[in-house]
This record gives structure tokens, C-alpha cells and sequence, in this order.
């Protein structure tokens, strides 16, 4: 409600969707998206690894992106053309920059639960990943993209997506030198999925989900 109530007083025309309270349309052409608490089950338990994104579009492109990690104090923010910027307690910001591993052997893999890649019939992908990378982590939900964003871990992939959960971090990714696509490889946050890793990774990433997601339907973007 805070954050809705500030966007209306500022910025008027703007559309806005929300997990909660839905959609309120506008008529600049830009809509803000948000999450107030992704990562519901950290945030009950008292992990700090939850956040509260803000994503802003412009038509159907992501053109703005703030993930605020309270607990951590710390967050990562991007504009578009403008770069990325990572600001940790009262320091003052540093650029954003993903890591420049080249090899799946070399990376470290971050997912946010096991069972969410069983729901979605995709075990076989995750544990393709799993044996791929040097090392992996359950630090989910936005926490494991911003990590990638930070160039603190390699990969991260979720099975499940929903745009609000990853508005913010398309611009993110991309501003930091990597890239936010779903699992077919298209750079969208309307996938339902979502992957973030380096430019120099995608390929490996891609080619190995595409092998092991047998669903019917599954593929790469035309």
C-alpha cells in the first residue's frame, strides 16, 4: 500500500500491478511491477534471503529494476542504458557486474526448492544442473538472481515464475552484463520460468536444459 500510494502521488498516470491488490491501469504507457515479500517462507522463518522488487515497464519492455534486501541491508538497482548498481549498508554504491566463468565445471548453481522442479516435472533438468556445476545452493527466490547479478554465484534457475516475481530483474541482469531469459532462451518476463547466468554460460545452460526437459511442448525460443 505504501509503495502504491507513493507511485500515485508521483507518478499519476502510471499503471501498476501488484501480487497483492492486482492491477490498476494507466495511461503513460508505463506500468510498475511489485512484490512487496518475495520469498514468503524465509520471511516467516526469519531468513534473511527474501526481498521486496520493484520493476518498472515501458509497452512490454522491463526498463527499470530494484530489488531491496532489508534484512541484509542491501540492495541492486538498474536503469536502463544506466547500468547496475549494488549499494550494501551505508556504502556508497558499486557497479553490478556478473562473474566471468566460461565453464559449467567452474560455476556455482543456485535454485530456490527441490520440489518446485518436481511440480513441474522437470527433476531430470535440475539434477543434469546440479552435476554439471562445481557447486550448488538452495539460496532461492530473488536473493539467487541477485547473487548472479553480483557476480557471487554462476547460475540460478526457477521452474516457476511469476511476472512479478521477475520484473525487476531482466533490466538487473542484463545492465550487470549478463542475461534474464526464460527456459526456452527468450529474454521475456512473461516465460512463467526464469534463468539468469553470464553471457559466456548461456549456451552451456541453455543446451543442457533444452536436452533434459523432455515435456511435451519444451524447446527453445523461435
Amino acid at each position: 500500500e505504501l509503495i502504491r500510494g507513493l507511485i500515485e502521488q508521483n507518478f499519476a498516470a502510471d499503471g501498476v500491478l501488484g501480487e497483492e491488490f492486482g492491477e490498476r491501469p494507466g495511461s503513460s504507457g508505463f506500468r510498475w511491477i511489485l512484490d512487496p515479500v518475495d520469498g514468503t517462507k524465509s520471511f516467516v522463518h526469519g531468513v534473511p534471503l527474501f526481498g521486496t522488487l520493484i520493476g518498472l515497464e515501458h509497452g512490454d519492455r522491463p526498463v527499470l529494476g530494484v530489488c531491496r534486501l532489508p534484512a541484509l541491508n542491501e540492495v541492486v538497482y538498474a536503469a536502463e542504458g544506466n547500468g547496475a548498481w549494488w549499494q550494501r549498508g551505508d556504502d556508497a554504491p558499486t557497479r553490478a557486474q556478473v562473474t566471468r566463468t566460461s565453464k559449467l565445471s567452474e560455476a556455482l548453481l543456485s535454485y530456490t526448492a527441490v520440489e518446485l522442479f518436481d511440480r513441474t516435472h522437470r527433476r531430470e533438468t535440475f539434477e543434469a544442473l546440479v552435476h554439471a556445476c562445481h557447486a550448488s545452493r538452495a539460496w532461492g527466490d530473488c536473493y539467487g538472481h541477485i547473487l548472479v547479478a553480483t557476480g557471487r554465484a554462476d547460475v540460478m534457475v526457477d521452474p516457476i515464475m511469476n511476472i512479478w516475481d521477475c520484473a525487476p530483474l531482466l533490466p538487473i541482469l542484463r545492465e550487470a552484463g549478463g542475461i534474464y531469459v526464460d527456459w526456452t532462451g527468450a529474454e521475456t518476463i512473461r516465460g512463467g520460468d526464469g534463468i539468469s547466468t553470464t553471457t559466456r554460460l548461456k549456451s552451456a545452460v541453455l543446451d543442457l536444459v533444452h536436452r533434459t526437459d523432455t515435456r511435451p511442448g519444451a524447446g527453445r525460443a523461435p
